[in-house]
């Protein structure tokens, strides 16, 4: 069989028959993979993991092909298969996680009597701990001398018993939440959604996929084996991102510009934030809480769009895979036939966000934003629409934590806001400054005063604002009880500061 020709070699408006020659792979070779593995399915799908557990049987539900060959992106001469295995004694991800290592150990017994796989050449590799934990051995084919590696998972049915297109009922997403497993411990449970979202994509994406794939494998991988590399699977996200962003979803596309393109978004990873809302949102406060911790965490960010718990990018060696993108850029396949560098799609790093601007005595202003769109420009925007004549002032208040101030000179993304916000606009006017009054319930307010204006001035705009009466208002600076008839001045109190508002009770005689 011959060789496959370099990639780094082949020019860029030849990528579609480099695909097509030499990563697709054939309908024959495909089947002859599967036909092995279906010795596996056939095994697992008849004889029970145990005969009894209390008075249950232990069976297999549902066996689902994942990774490469399950969505339909495997590469010419890949031997990996990897095997969800949805198992009848995991009635929660609790149990899944207690029993875990012990349905894998029972499994593995299992093979060992099977006489199929035993002429198969079965070769243990071992139970192997990483997110998540599996069994991992080999098989040859009957025709072949190659060496398939098959990986095997078990796993809780969390779905129940239909895979849905579109969103979850939130308490599965809330369930696993509460849980507490390690981030992409239970992804296993949700493998069905992550295959449907790359194996559902055009034809000509899956190329794309392909392409990038193949790159990843001889030009990263291979030259650094030792390095904790990120895995195939937020390759494929990050891919699907850039088609979805760049073409709009068009189906017509050319594969230079499209490599280029993932090449560029790999040297700027310390910028990505990516995610998807397909299958769960933000309408559950306990998953907008998940997803927005996940959100502000150091980038790169790549959220499993079937796991909200789950950054498939979190923890490898992103720079060991930029500067290959870096090289990638410089050869062949990067370079159209004059010589020139092929025109990449116009990707934004972060998906725009809605950011609806609060002010009192407006109505809310909605903004598409960039979070990566300076506060300068942010505060333009919301001049030319709303109108400005003091200084504006903007802030944000994350739930649980302290309100704080938006910079001009910084970004949203600065502040870890990648998803839809509320901002509140404050105008000052010179010598007023800003002030922050928090409640004892997390709750915090922005307020226009003047330094050298009475503390009782504003109570007069906490009574009017928030309804609570002077009578009951205790404010205090770090720690100071501030007096009505005091000037702020005289606390020291400077721009942007925080004071606590406590609630006093007042006594009502009988």
């Amino acid at each position: 069989m011959a060789l496959s020709p370099e990639l780094y070699e082949t020019s860029a408006s030849k990528l579609d028959s480099f695909v097509a020659q030499w990563l697709q792979p054939s309908r024959e070779w495909k089947e002859e993979v599967l036909e092995a593995v279906r010795i596996v399915e056939q095994f697992l799908r008849d004889e029970p993991i145990e005969e009894k557990r209390g008075s249950e049987t232990v069976r297999v539900l549902k066996l689902v092909k994942v990774g490469s060959f399950g969505n339909g992106t495997v590469l010419r001469s890949s031997m990996e298969v990897e095997l969800v295995v949805f198992l009848s004694c995991f009635h929660s991800f609790q149990e899944e996680a207690r029993y875990h290592h012990a349905v894998l150990r029972k499994i593995l017994r299992k093979l060992m009597t099977c006489q199929d796989l035993l002429d198969l050449g079965l070769q243990i590799l071992g139970v192997f701990p990483g997110v998540p934990d599996a069994l991992v051995f080999t098989i040859q084919t009957r025709w072949k001398e190659e060496l398939i590696t098959v990986t095997i998972v078990p796993a809780y049915k969390a779905l129940g018993s239909s895979v849905p297109n579109s969103q979850l009922h939130p308490e599965v997403y809330v369930n696993l939440i509460e849980t507490y497993g390690d981030p992409g411990h239970f992804s296993p449970s949700f493998c069905e959604l992550q295959r449907n979202f790359v194996k559902h994509q055009p034809t000509k994406l899956k190329s794309l996929l392909r392409l990038v794939k193949h790159w990843y494998l001889q030009y990263v991988k291979a030259r650094c084996p030792r390095a904790m590399l990120p895995p195939l699977y937020a390759l494929e996200l990050l891919t699907i991102y850039a088609w979805e962003m760049g073409t709009q979803e068009d189906q017509s596309f050319g594969l230079d510009e499209g490599l280029t393109t993932v090449m560029e978004l790999l040297q700027d990873y310390k910028l990505l934030c990516i995610y998807w809302t397909r299958h769960y949102t933000f309408q559950n406060p306990i998953i907008e809480g998940c997803v927005r911790k996940q959100l502000q965490r150091e980038r790169p960010i790549i959220l499993d769009p079937a796991d909200p718990t789950y950054n498939v990018a979190e923890g490898y060696r992103w720079d060991i895979v930029a500067q290959r993108a870096c090289q990638c850029l410089k050869q062949d396949c990067c370079y159209d036939d004059k010589d020139n560098p092929v025109t990449s799609w116009n990707v934004k790093r972060a998906r725009d966000i809605q950011v609806t601007v609060e002010q009192k005595g407006y109505r809310d202003l909605v903004l598409t934003v960039n979070p990566y769109e300076s506060i300068k420009k942010v505060k333009e925007k919301i001049r030319r629409q709303q109108g400005c004549f003091g200084l504006q002032r903007l802030s944000f208040q994350t739930p649980g934590g302290e309100r704080q101030l938006l910079s001009s000179r910084s970004t949203l993304a600065d502040s870890g806001i990648f998803s839809d916000t509320r901002i509140y606009l404050l105008e000052t006017i010179s010598p007023e400054i800003q002030i922050f009054v928090k409640n004892t319930n997390g709750g915090s307010h922005a307020y226009a005063i003047d330094p050298n204006s009475f503390v009782l001035g504003l109570k007069e705009q906490i009574e009017d604002k928030q309804g609570l009466f002077i009578n009951q208002q205790q404010l205090e600076f770090q720690g100071q009880v501030l007096q009505d008839c005091s000037v702020f001045r005289s606390y020291g109190i400077k721009d942007s500061d925080t004071l606590i508002l406590f609630e006093k009770a007042i006594y009502v005689p009988f």
